[in-house]
């Protein structure tokens, strides 16, 4: 079996970078705050963030708007599609990176 990286909180890097994603940007934002060694995860974390966070404040505004309202349920359903693949291929150990996004987690999680 093939030993795997660890981060700095003691967990391998991999089921560090799956519960990045796991409560969305609330854990992206405890892995950034904690992790201090582990780029794949520290890509992770923001990827994470960025994406749910937007995510979350899009929906909100959206909500809020009579009839265009109803666009959020696709939006949701949308979130979890790719908190899923997210969440799977952190775990495979592959830095999946999102189009936009994942250039930006890139970036800022340096």
């Amino acid at each position: 079996m093939e030993e795997r990286e660890k981060s700095s909180t003691g967990l391998d890097e991999n089921v560090a970078g799956f519960l990045c994603y796991l409560f969305g940007f609330i854990t992206g934002i405890v892995f950034l705050v904690v992790e201090k060694k582990s780029s794949f995860v520290r890509f992770h974390a923001m990827q994470s963030t960025i994406t749910f966070l937007g995510l979350f404040v899009i929906s909100i505004v959206i909500g809020w708007i009579p009839i265009i309202g109803l666009l959020v349920y696709p939006i949701w359903i949308l979130s979890l599609i790719v908190w899923l693949i997210l969440m799977v291929k952190a775990l495979q150990g592959e830095r999946y990176s999102l189009p936009i996004v994942g250039k930006m987690a890139e970036e800022k999680a340096k």
